[in-house]
């Protein structure tokens, strides 16, 4: 049995337990979440068939920088494969990136508002050949901090590994909490939104109600002129 400064009693049958050091904070849920979210995002692949057209959809925020890599593979068996264009674009239809005859190459864009982005992949056969195999399109785009190139970053700035990784999780930090801020004020358009619906709802039930009892009131009215006509009733 070992006793040290610190250290608990160890014997048989009796496993060793971490004690906190003092002035050495444990890693808290909050920052396992952010050291989990800073993990490489994987790229996206799939396949194109000949004559086909596939996009890929994704909102990004305002003022976020986006940055892409693809790749476009040619068919198992085939010296070259169909021409295929590339066409990002956002919710109005304006273009970001264009190219034709794509096989690989990058791309980056900054956002202007906060939209709804496409990129689709377009495949075309020469004319005069036949059925060709599916093409097989890597895809790899990342926005905001993901898209940020922090070695040089470190370079130009001349950082430390540690302090790159405390710049990466400020950076992830800040946009998680522009995330919820965005979110927040979105609830709170919804929920006046809502509240407006509901105050319209009501005004057009009293506004049927009083047209439903004048008409009822009409109704009794010209049945009883009515009926006096016909001296049906005195």
């Amino acid at each position: 049995m070992v006793r040290g400064e610190g250290a608990r009693p160890v014997g048989p049958g009796s496993a060793a337990m971490p004690l906190p050091v003092p002035g050495c904070p444990r890693l808290g849920p909050a920052l396992a979440l952010l050291l989990l979210l800073l993990g490489p995002a994987r790229p996206i692949s799939f396949q194109l068939p000949g004559k086909a057209r596939k996009c890929l959809r994704e909102e990004i925020h305002r003022d976020t920088l986006v940055t892409g890599e693809y790749e476009i593979g040619v068919p198992p068996g085939a010296a070259s494969g169909p021409s295929a264009n590339l066409k990002i674009t956002d919710s109005a239809g304006h273009i970001l990136y264009s190219k034709e005859d794509a096989t690989k190459g990058k791309f980056a864009f900054t956002t202007e508002d906060y939209d709804m982005f496409e990129a689709c992949f377009e495949s075309k056969l020469p004319v005069g050949t036949g059925r060709m195999p599916d093409q097989l399109v890597i895809l790899d785009m990342k926005h905001g901090v993901e898209a940020k190139n922090y070695e040089e970053i470190a370079k130009v700035e001349k950082l430390k590994p540690l302090e790159v990784e405390l710049r990466r999780l400020e950076d992830l930090s800040e946009s998680i909490v522009n995330d919820f801020a965005y979110m927040k004020k979105r609830e709170e358009e919804m929920r006046d939104t809502n509240e407006s619906t509901n105050i319209r709802v009501l005004y057009f039930s009293i506004f049927s109600m009083f047209c439903l009892i004048g008409l009822a009131t009409w109704q009794v009215f010209y049945l009883r002129r009515f009926f006096k006509a016909k001296k049906l009733i005195e």
